[in-house]
């Protein structure tokens, strides 16, 4: 019996996680309903390294500000895992709490899930493949991946939420690097791109700090030239993808011609800065505020931080207007979690807490994702900040603590 072939084996393995993936599909993902979460499906077509093009369908996730808009558009470009198996096993897309930063700037968010990837993998066709590691074809597949981010613009036209003649394009990884490709096209309405920690060829496990694409990503960036729209590039030292000297070569080549871009390398954090995009909120943000703020884009991602009230200390549990369970649970673990922490409250009696980087934005977030009703700060680090809400009678209120509205 003749023993099946390694591409057999390859096919067989991907038929089982798409299975796989069937099944997940039943199971209702998570939605953010206080961002508007909803999926959208945009067809696209794409052409891969050997001249074959498909027409394909795939999903896109998107999120809007409260109100009827139109809102100017961001589209965020997610990156590429090493492995088939890696790249199969995420339904979609969605940066949730990074999205949640971008609509409080005041955009829309659509995070399309490119053809390869979750449910958008149906087959063996894989247009972001560039040929191996000896001589990586960086042109083909760039232009694949921003081909998906102007068709997904161009369903976005149908959308009376989202206004398509201001966007801007970003992402990471190799989502940053489709960024990159997307503005050197120069689209209608483009404004700016945000590249985070973009590339391609690395690999943490393999080549730590030693990308195979360094030569080729360089002279495909090279061809930028004036007038396309201005970009921020944001890395981080400790990136074992690429280390941190090649992406100053990689500016170096995108700039040389006169295309315009401000390089930002944040110092190391982790153990892999080439997660700083999820993992180092409060830093990053602070340069993309200065970059949208261009644009007018200066509403606050976050409200205000609330000064301490004196309702209660932090550590009386007792006295905060939760249930027993979620003191006992929830507010015991935040208690019990390093600074920056914060917990927040909704009116719904839904509860969220986080610790570390973002922390303020990551409570409210969890706080009001699946009910969709707002929530507020109880505590932050070891303040108290809760305002009780008013009440129609004034002796429900101690005098001395003012209620919130």
């Amino acid at each position: 019996m003749p023993r099946p072939s390694l591409r057999t084996l390859w096919l067989a393995a991907l038929l089982g996680l798409l299975a796989l993936g069937r099944a997940w599909s039943q199971v209702a993902e998570p939605e953010a309903r206080d961002l508007r979460e909803r999926v959208m499906s945009v067809e696209v077509s794409v052409q891969d390294l050997y001249g074959r093009r498909e027409q394909r369908t795939i999903p896109v996730t998107v999120y809007l500000p409260p109100g009827d808009g139109p809102f100017p558009l961001l589209v965020f470009n997610h990156g590429r895992a090493t492995s088939p198996e890696a790249r199969a096993q995420t339904r979609r897309f969605r940066f949730e709490q990074q999205a949640r930063y971008f609509v409080g700037k005041g955009l829309a968010v659509m995070v399309p899930t490119r053809v390869g990837y979750g449910s958008a993998m149906q087959d063996d066709f894989d247009p972001e493949y560039s040929g191996g590691c000896n001589a990586p074809q960086v042109g083909a597949m760039s232009l694949a991946a921003s081909d998906q981010v102007l068709a997904v613009v161009q369903a976005a036209r149908s959308l009376p939420e989202v206004d398509t003649s201001r966007w801007w394009v970003a992402g990471q990884s190799v989502g940053g690097l489709t960024s990159v490709a997307t503005v050197m096209r120069r689209p209608e309405g483009l404004q700016g791109g945000i590249n985070f920690a973009g590339g391609t060829g690395g690999d943490p496990k393999v080549r730590p700090g030693r990308p195979c694409a360094v030569p080729q990503i360089a002279s495909q960036w090279r061809r930028a030239l004036p007038g396309q729209p201005p970009m921020v590039w944001l890395y981080w030292e400790n990136d074992l993808y690429w280390g941190a000297e090649y992406p100053r070569q990689w500016y170096r080549a995108f700039t040389e011609g006169g295309a315009q871009a401000e390089f930002v390398q944040l110092s190391p954090v982790g153990e892999d800065g080439h997660l700083g995009f999820a993992r180092d909120m409060d830093r990053w943000t602070a340069v993309v505020d200065r970059f949208l703020g261009r644009w007018g884009l200066t509403s606050p991602a976050l409200p205000p931080l609330p000064l301490p009230s004196g309702f209660a200390a932090v550590e009386e549990a007792d006295k905060v207007p939760i249930s027993a369970a979620q003191r006992n649970k929830p507010y015991a673990t935040f208690l019990a979690s390093p600074k920056p922490r914060a917990f927040a409250i909704g009116t719904s009696g839904s509860v969220g807490y986080a610790s570390g980087d973002w922390a303020v934005g990551r409570a409210l977030g969890f706080c009001q994702a699946r009910s969709g009703l707002p929530c507020r700060l109880y505590a932050v680090d070891d303040q108290v900040v809760w305002h009780p809400p008013c009440a129609t009678s004034a002796s429900v209120v101690a005098p001395s603590t003012p209620c919130a509205p």
